[in-house]
């Protein structure tokens, strides 16, 4: 049995345009937030709801930057899949801070354009669509349905329970 899992899948839309930074290795760094909202109706007054969480997310994956950097924007719909990560940090007056981001290091992370094609989005994450046409075997179903960002592999490979 597994000691413990983390990992972190979210749907929702960039607040602002992916900001990219260059590391003193020369490697390339992106960052942005993404919301995600829930909305209900309120049982009482019947009035809907809604709530909205932020969530930072911080690129560590060549690959993806790239794709970050060139497609995403300030509003686009994305799945991401990470870890959770906290960090300390010291203010200015010197009292430690925490923040929590969910990081795509270089493996078991994925970044997914969720917009129409028209609207610059598709599947991204590094890979050409073009290379998995000519040895994908899923059914067009299959296919529009990760093109949505559902995932339809095989479960049953690395369950940890």
């Amino acid at each position: 049995m597994a000691g413990s899992v983390n990992k972190v899948i979210l749907v929702g839309n960039l607040g602002k345009d992916p900001e990219v930074r260059a590391m003193n290795s020369g490697d390339k760094v992106a960052s942005f937030s993404i919301a995600t909202s829930e909305t209900w109706r309120d049982k009482n007054s019947g009035e809907r709801r809604e709530k909205t969480e932020w969530h930072n997310v911080v690129i560590f994956d060549q690959n993806i930057v790239k794709v970050a950097e060139n497609y995403l924007k300030k509003g686009s719909k994305v799945y991401v899949e990470g870890q959770l990560q906290t960090r300390k940090w010291q203010d200015r007056d010197g009292n430690d801070r925490y923040t929590t981001e969910v990081v795509l290091q270089r493996f078991r992370s994925e970044l997914h354009m969720l917009d129409t094609r028209g609207n610059g989005g598709g599947n991204s994450g590094g890979r050409d669509d073009r290379d998995d046409d000519r040895h994908d075997n899923r059914t067009d179903e299959q296919k529009r349905q990760d093109e949505r960002g559902f995932r339809n592999d095989n479960l049953d490979d690395e369950i940890p329970f």
